[in-house]
């Protein structure tokens, strides 16, 4: 079987640099977001999403996303 893959989106105009997704990130082996100098979300490392979605049910703003990618299994 093989690796679902995601697209991870942060909607950086609504992020309030919590700091909430890049802390609760499963990601393996390193995790899907860093943290830019003024502190918002960026996804540097979208390969290593698990789909556990733990950053956009926990985003106080709303302004990650993640869905599985299609055509993909």
């Amino acid at each position: 079987m093989a690796k679902k893959s995601f697209n991870v989106v942060v909607f950086s105009k609504l992020c309030k640099a919590c700091g909430i997704c890049e802390s609760l990130c499963l990601g393996k082996p390193e995790k899907v977001f860093t943290l830019a100098p003024d502190g918002k979300a960026v996804v540097t490392h979208p390969e290593n999403c698990v789909g556990c979605r733990n950053c956009e049910l926990h985003c106080p703003d709303f302004c990650v996303e993640v869905e599985e990618k299609e055509g993909e299994a």
